[in-house]
């Protein structure tokens, strides 16, 4: 049975607000605050991030493929594997919920007496001075398309005819988590402009000015994978999958594969 598209679009505002809130929520809270509690650090906040969309593909894969992240939502489009009208109401529904987890993050960090939101953050990315190690904003910019790239093809390979079944969501929810690892001292890892976006409209200043950045580079990245898969990776019977989408009905296990039946 299809899946009405208001329910497709609200799974993506709920995992986008998941992702954003238990990840920088992990930075803001137990990274830069829980000072008594220890603090987790960098391999935790990584963790936090790749766990989240872990339990997010899934929690909604089976209803709208668990994109989460516009980069992917375009290079899905650019792959053909998801319509123009769907890829923009995706987009906008995953921006909602990167604003709203993002609010809701600053509320509750708020609550904590001496947070100072120039100081302690919001989890938000940036280069230059605003780089967690001072990277360049060339060196930033490589980063992420770099990193987006990788994810991208590890996306597009678990969900693949071919790839085991069921597994799907750990090797694209621990990807991440690699990717955090590297990415973290670079820019804070973005590879996600929704992730970005939140944050920053919350700062504004020069985290909001920074942005721009945070939505190149990982669209770059995207659509590079995506090119890279279609002309290089992908197998003949992955293509004629594409061509008879019924054959991709009722193998709910490889989440997220519904945004290649569309």
């Amino acid at each position: 049975m299809e899946v009405p598209d208001s329910k497709k679009y609200a799974a993506e505002l709920l995992g986008t607000f998941v992702l954003v809130f238990m990840g920088c929520g992990s930075a803001v809270i137990a990274g830069g605050l829980g000072v008594t509690l220890g603090g987790i650090g960098l391999v935790g906040i990584s963790l936090a991030f790749g766990l989240s969309v872990l339990a997010m593909v899934y929690a909604i894969g089976h209803i709208s493929g668990c994109h989460i992240n516009p980069a992917i939502t375009i290079s899905m489009l650019v792959a053909g594997k998801i319509k123009s009208r769907d890829a923009m109401a995706y987009i906008i529904a995953q921006c909602m919920g990167a604003v709203i987890a993002a609010a809701v993050l600053l509320m509750i960090a708020g609550g904590l007496p001496g947070y100072d939101m120039d100081v302690n953050g919001l989890g938000q990315n940036g280069y230059g001075d605003h780089s967690p190690m001072n990277y360049t904003l060339a060196a930033c910019l490589a980063a992420e398309v770099v990193l987006t790239f990788i994810f991208l093809l590890v996306i597009f390979g678990s969900t693949s005819k071919n790839a085991p079944a069921g597994f799907a969501g750990i090797s694209i929810g621990f990807s991440l988590v690699l990717i955090h690892l590297v990415g973290i001292p670079i820019t804070g890892t973005s590879v996600n402009p929704a992730r970005s976006l939140g944050p920053a409209l919350m700062v504004s200043g020069d985290a909001l000015s920074q942005v721009w950045l945070f939505w190149i580079a990982p669209i770059i990245g995207g659509v590079m994978a995506a090119f890279v898969w279609k002309l290089v990776l992908e197998t003949p019977e992955e293509d004629e999958e594409e061509e008879d989408p019924r054959r991709m009905r009722g193998r709910p296990s490889r989440m997220p594969p519904r945004h290649f039946d569309r």
